[in-house]
């Protein structure tokens, strides 16, 4: 077989004189090998495979990155504004920040960060109008702050914390516990987890918990994560004699939750295959020592969310006869008779859950929220008063008490926390922060566009108001666009330094989410995801049509499955942007479900394996269609070296395909961070720094004077 041209082939091209500005260089050389391999009668080439390799094992990759990493920090170095965009992100992290309280028996657990810190605490008080105390500090966990505090959880009386440490960024947690009362750590230790929630006996002797076997020697954040099963740890027990609850090793490719209802009675054991929410819902009657698992609901085809118990029914949410969601309540003693308590609405139903004798709905109104609380029949309904345009979260608790927090956040608004008693249903304040501008200062509008197929499409607008727009403003559009992910409005400290310099920032609602509810999702995934590179294509050239941004003023920024668009768009219209930023980026989309979780995200993207999935996969890869000849805005790709989520290897290959074309004389950049995985657990140290480069590199290359827009 003879190589295809797939990328740019031959010999590296000589080093562009001076691309950047006064600062000559060359991109470091990226061997090029011989690979090219036949998918269904396409010839394709892979000439950077072996850019997939482990940094930490493998010398060769290990250069190339100390190389592209030295190249671009000498870049960054240059940039105008930067030092100010650091100073002025650091700045505004520099705020008292709580996390959603969880209650436990008497006490209230919640993190706190008092705006200094690279990582948030965990507290506790005894009473709800108590002092807190520390319960866990991270801080000083790893000299570099790169140690993180995970998931967390109370036992139910409150007397133990089960919590997960998070190191370098990995998606893999070590898990430990702590006497709440002492502050001691018990002894306990469990490793190889990941993707798992943990839910408490009710007697507290033990949790229920999910993991996966121990990788490979040397593959520990590469392979692919198969066989996880529902294990129960007994307290002061090593982790070799945990119980195993739940397993099908007759189907590696599933995975599994567990978590206990509001009685007792039955442990719910969530079944799944990939991202897409369609479960396989089975319970394990707690109250009979042998019981064996028994299945309630079969076949992988719907959303099942347990909301509660009532009686001896079980209520979830589910998208079966509903594709914005319903609530029905199942009797596990004859589950085909299912009563719907909650109808479908014309919005989607994102979340719902028991508190105290009431229910608590969520809904998405053009990716704003909206809740309500109604009673245990569906009646007595009466809406929160939550904010104009913003996102409510959180909700938790249960039958046992009516009391919940949740949090509210807009984009100019950092979250504010909420305590709801649903009975009275009456809110108070539990903790507003004090941030040092107005949020009255800046505008959120949002808009509607219509997309290259007529479907009509929400963004946000937000800005700073007094911005002068008749000349357009240099404008970061930010999009996302899969896996049922909504883009609702947020705080960010990062994106605030942007709009604070004269920016403009802008989300647009891409299909591929769950904006509008399954409708919404499908029509931007597998044969249908050129609709989400076509949504944020119109979304540009609106943004330019409308004089809200200029030509040679846009620039285009995404993360994970958002970095892969980026890398789709920058491809088809590299003349509509100035700059891009794809982060953590899935950049090779015939080798994506090869590592680590990868394999899940077939429900999204189709199966490389599938010739009629290749066919669509292999048309918009980013590393398969870099196009040489075409002059590409400046790019800088921003990856880490611990993502077992997306493995770096997808952005280093991109890379190097980019360095190694004709793309034009604008620099195209790879920013690899050390001891930092897919963006959970980062230290506020490394994300200012991250985010500093970013949009000091946008700022120079969309036309925004940031030390003059910080100094106004």
């Amino acid at each position: 077989m003879t190589s295809a041209r797939a990328l740019a082939s031959g010999t590296m091209p000589p080093p562009a004189a001076e691309p950047m500005g006064n600062l000559p260089f060359a991109y470091p050389a990226a061997r090029r090998m011989d690979l090219v391999e036949d998918h269904f009668g396409h010839a394709v080439a892979d000439p950077y495979r072996w850019l997939e390799n482990d940094v930490r094992s493998d010398g060769e990759v290990a250069a190339w990155v100390d190389a592209e990493n030295a190249l671009t920090h000498q870049y960054l170095e240059t940039l105008p504004g930067r030092a100010a965009l650091n100073q002025r992100m650091a700045s505004l992290y520099n705020y008292e920040r709580f996390g959603l309280p969880q209650r436990a028996g008497s006490r209230y657990f919640y993190s706190y960060n008092d705006g200094t810190l690279n990582q948030s605490k965990l507290m506790v008080r005894d009473a709800l109008d108590g002092a807190g105390r520390t319960l866990i500090d991270p801080n000083g966990w790893a000299a570099d702050g790169a140690t993180a505090l995970a998931e967390w959880r109370p036992s139910r009386d409150g007397s133990h914390l089960v919590y997960a440490v998070q190191d370098g960024g990995t998606d893999w947690r070590i898990v430990r516990l702590i006497d709440v009362s002492t502050g001691a750590q018990l002894a306990d230790e469990l490793r190889w987890i990941k993707f798992s929630g943990f839910d408490w006996a009710h007697d507290g002797s033990g949790f229920y918990y999910s993991r996966f076997p121990a990788p490979a020697d040397g593959a520990t954040y590469q392979s692919l994560n198969t066989d996880q099963a529902i294990y129960f740890h007994a307290l002061g027990t090593p982790q070799a004699d945990d119980r195993l609850v739940y397993a099908t090793p007759e189907m590696p490719q599933w995975s599994h939750g567990a978590n206990i209802t509001d009685d007792g009675k039955w442990l719910i054991i969530t079944t799944t295959q990939g991202t897409d929410a369609r479960y396989q819902v089975s319970l394990i009657n707690l109250e009979r020592p042998d019981a064996r698992p028994q299945i309630l609901i079969a076949g992988l085809e719907h959303k099942w969310d347990y909301v509660g118990s009532n009686g001896n029914k079980l209520l979830f949410v589910t998208d079966k006869d509903a594709p914005n969601g319903r609530i029905v309540a199942i009797d596990p003693a004859a589950p085909a008779r299912m009563t719907t308590l909650v109808a479908e609405r014309t919005m989607p139903l994102q979340n719902a859950r028991r508190i105290g004798n009431n229910i608590i709905l969520s809904y998405l109104g053009d990716a704003s929220s909206q809740a309500e609380v109604i009673d245990l029949n569906g009646r007595g309904q009466s809406r929160l008063t939550l904010g104009a345009i913003g996102t409510a979260s959180g909700f938790g608790g249960d039958a046992t008490s009516s009391e919940t927090f949740y949090s509210f956040t807009s984009f100019s608004t950092p979250t504010t926390i909420y305590r709801l008693d649903t009975a009275t249903r009456q809110t108070t304040v539990f903790a507003r922060p004090n941030v040092p501008f107005n949020p009255a200062d800046f505008s959120v509008e949002q808009r509607f566009y219509t997309s290259r197929d007529g479907t009509r499409v929400p963004m946000f607008v937000v800005m700073k108001r007094g911005v002068d727009r008749t000349g357009g403003s240099p404008t970061i559009l930010y999009g996302y666009g899969g896996f049922s992910v909504s883009q609702t409005p947020g705080y960010s400290p990062t994106r605030m330094a942007w709009l604070q310099a004269g920016g403009v920032y802008v989300v647009a609602n891409l299909r591929g989410g769950d904006e509008y509810g399954t409708a919404w999702h499908d029509a931007g995934r597998r044969a249908n995801k050129q609709n989400v590179f076509d949504d944020c294509i119109a979304a540009g050239e609106y943004l330019i049509a409308q004089g809200i941004t200029g030509r040679g003023q846009l620039a285009v920024e995404g993360r994970s499955n958002g970095g892969l668009l980026v890398g789709a768009v920058v491809n088809q219209r590299p003349d509509l942007f100035a700059a891009a930023l794809p982060g953590v980026g899935v950049m090779d989309m015939l080798r994506f479900n090869r590592f680590t979780a990868g394999r899940y995200w077939t429900d999204d993207y189709g199966d490389p394996g599938v010739e009629a999935d290749f066919n669509v996969l292999r048309a918009y890869s980013p590393y398969h269609n870099v196009r040489d000849g075409v002059d590409y805005p400046a790019i800088l790709v921003t990856t880490a070296d611990t993502d077992d989520r997306v493995v770096p290897g997808h952005s280093f290959k991109y890379a190097a395909a980019l360095q190694a074309a004709h793309v034009g004389d604008k620099p195209h950049l790879i920013r690899i961070e050390t001891r930092a995985g897919h963006g959970s657990g980062k230290p506020v140290a490394k994300i200012v720094e991250e985010f500093s480069d970013m949009y000091a590199f946008v700022a120079r290359w969309t036309g925004l004077d940031i030390d003059a827009g910080l100094r106004g």
